[in-house]
């Protein structure tokens, strides 16, 4: 069992309250919870209750997770599963799951537990069993593979790097803007555990893509992404298909991966609203 911060607790207490079906917000790397906060007010617009749980540790506000980032290091994709499923089981109702990058990953991956009443992965990271390594994702996760002692340590993402990652697609001027606003430094350990995932039998980044309480998957990819071309999204769709429930996937047309947080977020937010409604009423 993790630790529920304070936090975390009062949007659990809000969600049970209320007596709405919860969504469930999963943050990736360099990110935090905060990056959701527009979409939060979308979907509770919809009739929805929102959660944003942060990962084990993370900081309140990016201006503090700057200034101390050792908290943030050491964080595993098994550690951050599980905290989130802590999370959700404290709920009276089976939430709506979304996530991006490795957020995305996570939602997949919760959903596998029988956790989720449908699930959105947004440029999700690659599980055990995905294959492609575009050049254009080794170079977006080379500031923190590049060099073996990023695994137990925090990792900020300079200007360019995150230019490249995340903010391929938008202006200069959006991408320092987006940069300064939401990117804070990231664990190493997810990232070497991806890498090493299809070579690891016993790796945490595993998602059970047959089991049948899964519920309804979309995956959303953005045309333009370095981190998470559609060769990788297209890969972990074709794992999943097969399972009972829904599976879609879509390409959103000219984005990258900060496709959550720039100017179309609105438009990605209104095609994973879209998708669940179809399948969990408010």
């Amino acid at each position: 069992m993790t630790e529920i911060t304070d936090h975390e607790a009062a949007q659990v207490d809000a969600a049970n309250t209320s007596g709405k079906t919860p969504v469930v917000f999963v943050h990736g790397l360099w990110l935090l919870p905060s990056s959701w906060d527009r979409w939060r007010k979308v979907f509770e617009d919809a009739g929805y209750v929102t959660l944003a749980p942060g990962w084990p540790d993370d900081p309140n506000s990016v201006a503090e997770a700057n200034r101390h980032p050792d908290v943030m290091a050491h964080k595993s994709v098994g550690d951050i599963a599980d905290h989130y499923e802590d999370v959700i089981k404290t709920l009276d109702k089976k939430p709506a799951i979304i996530g991006h990058s490795f957020g995305g990953l996570l939602a997949q991956m919760l959903a596998g537990r029988g956790l989720s009443a449908a699930s959105v992965a947004i440029d999700p990271a690659p599980f055990r069993g995905v294959l492609p390594l575009p050049i254009s994702a080794l170079k977006s996760a080379s500031p923190v593979l590049g060099n073996p002692l990023n695994h137990g340590r925090a990792v900020p993402l300079t200007y360019d790097q995150f230019r490249y990652a995340f903010a391929n697609a938008v202006s200069e001027d959006e991408a320092k803007e987006l940069h300064n606003t939401y990117a804070v430094p990231g664990s190493g350990v997810p990232l070497f555990q991806a890498a090493s995932a299809n070579l690891n039998p016993w790796t945490e980044v595993k998602v059970k893509t047959k089991n049948s309480d899964r519920g309804p998957l979309l995956i959303l990819d953005g045309e333009l992404d370095h981190t998470v071309p559609w060769a990788i999204a297209n890969a972990a769709y074709k794992r999943q298909k097969r399972n009972v429930g829904v599976t879609e996937i879509e390409q959103i047309p000219g984005v990258g991966h900060s496709l959550v947080i720039d100017h179309g977020w609105r438009n990605v937010a209104d095609t994973s609203l879209a998708f669940v409604q179809r399948f969990v009423k408010p």
